[in-house]
């Protein structure tokens, strides 16, 4: 068993709020991700069991979102916003200003394992260009040495 009991009884209390169980899929990963850090194939045929689904069926939903892991995870996950607005006004340079920065490509980890470093397609806030996503934390309106500044301050 990988899924704690006191993660169950969070997953059970959950299926408990939708009239179908497997509504509360998606609350249910994020119960499982936060508790292991990530969804792994085991942990899916667990979820699996537990809704009464397929395990490709949970598979296929932590392959599809963007916020949840297959695979362990660095602590922190930086993403840089590069759609055309943010491009528009130095998102890439921003990204490979960072990468550089902290010794990475541009969607890799750091050697010290703490750092996500990515790009994603729209964070929604194209007015407030260039942005990113810090974890669950979005900074808008960027420059390079905010950037730098804000990633530094990682624990």
């Amino acid at each position: 068993m990988v899924i704690s009991a006191q993660a169950r009884s969070r997953i059970e209390a959950e299926m408990a709020r939708y009239p179908q169980r497997r509504g509360a899929l998606l609350p249910a990963l994020h119960i499982v991700q936060e508790e292991l850090g990530h969804v792994a194939p085991e942990t899916a045929k667990e979820l699996a069991e537990l809704f009464g689904i397929r395990p490709i069926d949970v598979a296929e939903v932590v392959s599809f979102y963007n916020m949840f892991y297959s695979t362990p995870q660095p602590r922190h996950h930086v993403y840089v916003c590069t759609n055309l607005p943010c491009s528009l006004r130095g998102a890439r340079k921003l990204l490979h200003g960072l990468a550089k920065h902290l010794g990475v490509d541009a969607d890799g980890n750091t050697a010290d394992g703490r750092i996500h470093l990515g790009h994603e397609e729209c964070l929604g806030a194209c007015a407030y260009a260039p942005m990113m996503r810090v974890d669950a934390r979005y900074c808008e309106d960027l420059d390079l040495a905010q950037a730098i500044r804000i990633v530094d301050a990682l624990e």
